[in-house]
């Protein structure tokens, strides 16, 4: 909301030397979020006059159309010769009126102006646009042609109200109020003491029977409705300027009298109004749903399909507006430029129900004006009085005539009230404010108060937040200042420290991190598109995902089941901006539907749940396993002086698991498998052992070509995701620090020949349990294919660590052990030692 200080003061009487600064501080104090002051025509000087057009001259052989005018700008020359000005414009005519700066006048920018030679003539000053002034677009793109009653010479620094100061709040979804000067200058009110000047207070008229007639069919949809109807309205009739600037100000564009007077009064009292053109009406204005299917041309001039909960206005022939948030365009206000223009008008000023108003709004993705202050409350009681004074100025300002008819629909309600205890804002901000003090706040914000230690509270109507004591308990702490609330830090219970799973996860970052991966933190929404992109399966688990009703986009309306896609969509963001060496993770929860989840209970705000109704809320999730991922492209190993470095395989991503299972003292067994969206020759599936038992927690690889050419990824990009829960499981109590002895390690390497399908992890296998406990260590540090062994062979070079923690290994017992070591790899996988 845009709140022009010099408007604001028509309804409090500020001090004459306080600024927009000093206001939005006060206003802050009061709860009131005032993002800006916007400091309108800064650095302008005058002179700058309003001038007449006297004479024009087309200046030819130029490439482009240049007039030369002399223009009568009175007195403002010092001289009351007429002015002589080059200008490019041709919105204007002889004889119009025209804003004119002279020289020596600095426009906003810090643009002097000064008499210079320009297409072989001496320009003395310029014609103003509104760009030019400062005052942003009002949709011609040219010259400010102003009404013809003011003289030349007139200061139009005063005139157009060019220095001012404005406001800008930032209006939270609880305070519609304040989306109007009547609510802001309440609030200003109260902040400063002063009394307010409420622009609703007006005469207005009783309904009768003669007024346009209406029907409300959806009383709960629409509670109340007001028609007044003006006649004789002058079509050629424009909207003065301080009515125009105060728009522009406020951030709207003024469109024709009629349209610019609902807005207006819309911006002073808050009620959103429409202005029908009566003749464009058939029958009977209505109030009611929509027929599903039912369509609509609104005021954009787009044609919409309307959805059975939307709720229209209507006529004889059908809709003719959709309820709270835009008109139609059959019976839209006509513009005397297009035909004879509107004569005569029948206004409407409704209050409709706003979650009704919030969701047509957003099924139609369609917000305007209206539709933001209906769906955060409008009061109920201002239509009538918004109506009078949009009556009351297109009868000053259109010269119409109001009709006697008064149509006024009002469905039955009562006032709100609210039962409370004196002391209660007192027991909530730990302040002793005392009894006067919370009633004067309260009547300070429009409620009604009575009682003693029993306040019983009347809500104003512009107020339908207010709902509960504790909204009043607000109201008075925010009012009496949150700065004078003391600060009193509460003692927290001795703590317990991070659980293992806790410890678990943070050990598992910082071992990803350490290894040159970076964390990247991705939405939780995924779409069929990319499980597509990711080759799944038609019956992969993967695709049964858990819908949103309200999603972020409708592109990713479900929850994500894997954190590849948005690791791989920071991998391909990234590599498009010039990171090619990349290695990303994340840690986050996976979410898995069982098909057994249950509807969700709605659970009580007076109460504690019960045990059984959280268990019912908690059977209604999905399961939600915490997992991690990372994704690799581009080199591993950077080259430089110290070697050629080396590009990021399937084994980086397969080790990524292994540091992790590290982390909670894990084994990992590596298999070949065959899974989406990895390479079917290069995924590795992860298992770790539970209770005896091996269970798949993850797979690592390279992903498939086609994978990385649909997501667009770099060449040989790699993947890893494991499942953080399943190694929780795994972990056989508490983690073992390694044992350090002081005695030197005894190494043995040997070369196995193996068949090429014998995967080098079960050979490994065989080697660590025939070494026994004198077994330190194990690593593969060579595979060789080749003639020399035979084809369909290769040979797998292991380096083995002995140890003993009590005594120097001798020789024998390191051959022995490595020698039982190799018999159980032969007996189990047919390995034969290489070179025997």
């Amino acid at each position: 909301m845009r709140v022009p200080l010099s408007w604001l003061r028509e309804y409090v009487d500020l001090p004459a030397t306080e600024t927009g600064r000093d206001v939005q501080a006060k206003l802050v104090a009061v709860g009131l979020e005032v993002e800006t002051v916007e400091q309108t025509g800064a650095g302008l000087k005058g002179p700058l006059a309003v001038g007449q057009v006297l004479t024009i001259e087309e200046l030819e052989g130029f490439k482009k159309p240049i007039r030369f005018c002399t223009v009568d700008v009175g007195t403002a020359n010092g001289t009351g010769e007429p002015q002589e000005i080059v200008c490019g414009a041709r919105n204007f005519s002889v004889g119009d009126k025209v804003v004119v700066v002279l020289p020596g006048a600095v426009l906003p920018g810090d643009f002097a102006i000064a008499a210079r030679k320009t297409y072989g003539k001496t320009s003395h000053g310029m014609i103003c646009s509104t760009d030019e002034l400062g005052m942003g677009d009002d949709g011609t793109h040219g010259i400010i042609v102003l009404p013809p009653e003011y003289e030349p010479g007139t200061d139009a620094i005063e005139l157009l109200e060019l220095v001012d100061e404005v406001l800008d709040i930032a209006v939270t979804p609880d305070r519609g109020y304040a989306l109007s000067m009547r609510g802001v200058a309440r609030e200003t009110a109260v902040a400063y003491g002063l009394p307010l000047r409420d622009p609703a207070l007006l005469d207005v008229p009783a309904p009768n029977a003669y007024g346009y007639p209406v029907k409300v069919s959806d009383p709960v949809g629409c509670g109340n409705f007001t028609a007044r109807t003006v006649t004789g309205l002058r079509p050629e009739a424009r909207s003065p300027i301080w009515m125009q600037r105060r728009l522009q100000k406020a951030g709207m564009r003024t469109v024709s009298l009629a349209v610019d007077i609902t807005n207006y009064v819309m911006l002073e009292l808050g009620q959103p109004l429409h202005a029908y053109d009566r003749t464009r009406i058939d029958g009977p204005i209505g109030v009611r749903r929509a027929e599903q299917g039912e369509k609509l041309v609104t005021l954009d001039g787009v044609k919409r399909v309307l959805d059975a909960q939307d709720l229209v206005i209507t006529d004889d022939r059908g809709p003719i507006g959709l309820a709270g948030v835009m008109g139609g365009a059959h019976t839209e206000i006509a513009d005397v430029a297009e035909d004879a223009g509107t004569t005569e008008v029948v206004i409407e000023a409704a209050h409709f129900d706003a979650i009704s108003i919030a969701r047509t709004a957003r099924r139609h993705k369609l917000s305007s004006e209206a539709s933001r202050r209906f769906e955060r409350g409008v009061d109920p009681q201002a239509a009538a009085a918004a109506a009078q004074r949009t009556v009351d100025l297109l009868v000053l300002l259109a010269g119409g005539t109001a009709e006697a008819g008064v149509t006024e629909f009002s469905a039955p309600s009562a006032p709100h009230t609210i039962a409370m205890p004196a002391d209660h804002p007192d027991k909530v901000a730990g302040v002793s404010y005392g009894r006067e003090t919370v009633v004067r706040r309260l009547q300070q914000v429009g409620c009604d108060v009575y009682g003693q230690d029993e306040l019983i509270v009347t809500v104003p109507s512009w107020r339908p937040d207010l709902a509960a004591p504790n909204d009043l308990a607000e109201e008075v702490i925010r009012l009496e200042g949150y700065e004078n609330l003391p600060s009193t830090l509460p003692t927290p219970p001795s703590g317990r420290g991070l659980t293992d799973r806790q410890r678990l996860h943070r050990r598992i970052g910082r071992a990803l991190a350490g290894a040159g991966y970076v964390e990247a933190l991705s939405y939780p929404f995924i779409g069929d598109a990319v499980l597509d992109q990711l080759g799944l399966d038609a019956d992969d688990a993967r695709r049964r995902t858990v819908k949103l009703v309200n999603p972020l986009s409708d592109e990713e309306p479900a929850l994500r089941t894997t954190l590849l896609p948005g690791l791989l969509g920071a991998l391909r963001r990234n590599d498009g901006r010039g990171s090619h060496d990349l290695a990303l993770f994340e840690t986050g929860l996976v979410f898995r539907p069982t098909g057994e989840e249950t509807r969700a209970v709605r659970l009580p705000v007076d109460r504690r749940p019960t045990d059984e109704e959280i268990a019912g809320l908690d059977a209604a999730l999905p399961r939600q396993p915490r997992r991690a991922a990372v994704v690799l492209a581009g080199a591993r190993e950077q080259a430089g002086w110290w070697g050629k470095g080396r590009p990021a395989d399937w084994a980086d991503s397969v080790e990524a698991a292994r540091a992790i299972a590290r982390e909670a003292g894990v084994e990992v067994t590596v298999r070949a498998d065959r899974h989406a969206p990895w390479h079917p020759g290069r995924c590795a599936a992860l298992y770790v052992t539970v209770n005896g038992e091996e269970i798949l927690f993850g797979h690592a690889g390279e992903l498939h070509p086609r994978v990385i050419k649909d997501l667009h990824l770099p060449e040989r990009s790699c993947a890893m995701e494991v499942e953080l829960d399943v190694l929780e499981q795994a972990v056989d109590g508490a983690l073992q620090a390694p044992r350090i002895s002081t005695y030197p390690v005894a190494t043995q390497d040997v070369a196995l020949v193996v068949d090429s399908d014998v995967p080098a992890d079960a050979v490994e296998k065989a080697l660590r349990e025939g070494a026994g406990e004198l077994l330190e260590s194990l690593r593969l540090f060579d595979v060789f294919t080749g003639e020399q062994i035979g084809e369909g062979k290769k040979s797998l070079a292991y380096a083995l660590r002995f140890r003993a923690p009590d005594r120097t290994l001798t020789v024998e017992e390191a051959s022995a052990a490595r020698d039982t070591a190799v018999a159980l790899a032969t007996g189990r996988t047919g390995a034969v030692l290489r070179g025997a």
